[in-house]
C-alpha cells in the first residue's frame, strides 16, 4: 500500500511540489511558536532563587543627580530602625533596584587562575536582603557587619558563576573563599570575595534565563549606585490598605522623596503579561497564517480529487470500496505531509547541533516543539481531507467513469 501511494505522489510530482513547500513552510512556522512556547515553559519551571510572598518593593524616586542613600549608611539605618518598628513589617533590606523589574547590571569580571573574562549580572544589597528574601545558600554564609573594613568586596554567587570559578564537582563549595577581579575600570581593580553560592537569582523573573549573577554588600560608607529599592517582608495578611500608612510613615522621613509601593507578587504578575506578550502576538499571527495556508490546502485538495475523478471511477469498478477510497485520499495527504516535516526537520535539527540559539532551543525543547508542530500539521492535514475524500468516496463508478 505504502509503494502503491509513494508512486502516486510521484507521478505528481510536480503538482504536489507547491503542495508539499506549503506544508513545510507552516510546519517551520509552528516549530518556531512552539519552540518559543516550550522555552518559556521550561524556564517558569525552573528555581527562581527567592521567595517573594509577603514581600513589598518600595522604589524610591529623586532627581537623576541625586539617588538616593548612594552614600548615607546613617539615613538607611534611620530608614531600616523606622520601619522595622512599624509593627506589621518583619523585617528591612535594601537595594538597587526590585525583583521583577526590568532593571539590569553587568560587569565583566576576570576568574583565575587563567584570567578568563565573565560577562556576569549583578546588583548591590543590604545583609538582611538573603532573609527578606527567604533565599537559601547552597554552600557558605550570607555577608554582614563582620565583614565591615575588609579591603575585598563581600559578595554572594549563584550556582552558574560557581561552576565558572571553580568548575568541577561540588563546585558551590569550592568557590567559597575564591577572590576574583573586575576588568571595565581603569586603575587598580576591584577585588570580590565569595561569601556565599545560591542555586539561582533570576531577578527579572520566571521567563527570564538563567546567568552567572553576583549579589555584593552595599559598604559601610558608600554604594555604587545607591540603595534606590526598600524590601519589607510584611507579616502574612497584611491588607493592601496598610499601605497609606506606610506612605505616609516614608513621607515623614523624606518629605521631598516620592515613593512607589508594590507588593512583589503584584510585580511579578505585571512582569508575566509583559513578558506573555510577544507569545500571545506570535500565536494569534501564527492562527491567522494556519488558516489561509488551511484554505489553500484544502482548496489543492479539492481541486486534486476532482482531476482524479476518472481514476476514482475505475478503482471503484475494479472492486473498491468507498472506505478504500476515503482512506486513500487522506493517506496520500499524510504522506505528503511527512515529507514535508521530514525535510523540515533536516534542516531544523542543525540548529541544536550547532548550538546557533544556545540554551533557547535546547533539546528538550526541540523535541517538545517538533512533536507539538508535528501534531498540529497532521491535524490540519486530516481537517482539511477529509471532506474531498468523504466527496471522492460518495462518487459511484458508472458517475465518475463518465466524468468529463
Amino acid at each position: 500500500m505504502l509503494r502503491h501511494l509513494l508512486k502516486l505522489i510521484w507521478k505528481r510530482k510536480s503538482r504536489n511540489l507547491m503542495l508539499t513547500l506549503e506544508i513545510l513552510l507552516a510546519f517551520v512556522l509552528v516549530f518556531a511558536i512552539a519552540a518559543f512556547g516550550a522555552r518559556s515553559w521550561q524556564l517558569y519551571r525552573m528555581p527562581l532563587g527567592y521567595q517573594p510572598g509577603n514581600v513589598w518593593s518600595v522604589t524610591i524616586k529623586t532627581s537623576r543627580d541625586t539617588p538616593p542613600m548612594k552614600g548615607d549608611a546613617q539615613l538607611r539605618d534611620h530608614f531600616r530602625r523606622t520601619l522595622a518598628a512599624l509593627p506589621q513589617v518583619e523585617d528591612v533590606a535594601f537595594s538597587n533596584f526590585s525583583p521583577f523589574q526590568h532593571a539590569n547590571m553587568s560587569s565583566t569580571f576576570r576568574l583565575p587562575p587563567d584570567a578568563r573574562a565573565v560577562r556576569v549580572g549583578m546588583m548591590e544589597t543590604s545583609d538582611a536582603f538573603f532573609p527578606v528574601l527567604g533565599m537559601q545558600a547552597l554552600a557558605g554564609a550570607w555577608y554582614s557587619a563582620a565583614d565591615d573594613g575588609l579591603a575585598d568586596t563581600p559578595v554572594v554567587i549563584n550556582r552558574l558563576f560557581a561552576e565558572q570559578l571553580a568548575p568541577g564537582p561540588d563546585a558551590a563549595g569550592r568557590a567559597v573563599g575564591k577572590i576574583y577581579m573586575s576588568s571595565e575600570y581603569s586603575g587598580t581593580p576591584s577585588r570580590y570575595v565569595v561569601r556565599a553560592v545560591v542555586e539561582d537569582f533570576r531577578q527579572q523573573g520566571e521567563f527570564s534565563t538563567p546567568r552567572p549573577y553576583m549579589l555584593l554588600r552595599f559598604g559601610p560608607d558608600a554604594t555604587m549606585h545607591g540603595a534606590q529599592t526598600i524590601l519589607l517582608r510584611m507579616k502574612a495578611g497584611t491588607p493592601r490598605s496598610f499601605e497609606a500608612v506606610l506612605q505616609a510613615q516614608l513621607k515623614g522621613m523624606r518629605p521631598g522623596w516620592e515613593f512607589a509601593i508594590s507588593p512583589l507578587d503584584d510585580l511579578r504578575s505585571a512582569m508575566h503579561k509583559v513578558d506573555m506578550a510577544p507569545l500571545l502576538v506570535l500565536s494569534v499571527v501564527a492562527a491567522f497564517l494556519l488558516l489561509m495556508v488551511a484554505f489553500g490546502l484544502f482548496g489543492v485538495l479539492w481541486q486534486n480529487t476532482t482531476r482524479r475523478i476518472p481514476e476514482i471511477g475505475l478503482r471503484r469498478a475494479i472492486g473498491a470500496s468507498a472506505g478504500d477510497i476515503y482512506r486513500q485520499i487522506i493517506a496520500e495527504q499524510f504522506l505528503l505531509s511527512s515529507v514535508a516535516m521530514l525535510a523540515g526537520l533536516a534542516l531544523l535539527v542543525q540548529l541544536p547541533l550547532t548550538g546557533a540559539l544556545g540554551a533557547g532551543l535546547n533539546w528538550q525543547v526541540f523535541f517538545a516543539a517538533a512533536g507539538l508542530a508535528m501534531l498540529i500539521i497532521y491535524l490540519l492535514s486530516l481537517l482539511c481531507s477529509v471532506y474531498p475524500g468523504w466527496r471522492a468516496s460518495r462518487l459511484s463508478p458508472t458517475e465518475a467513469l463518465h466524468y468529463e
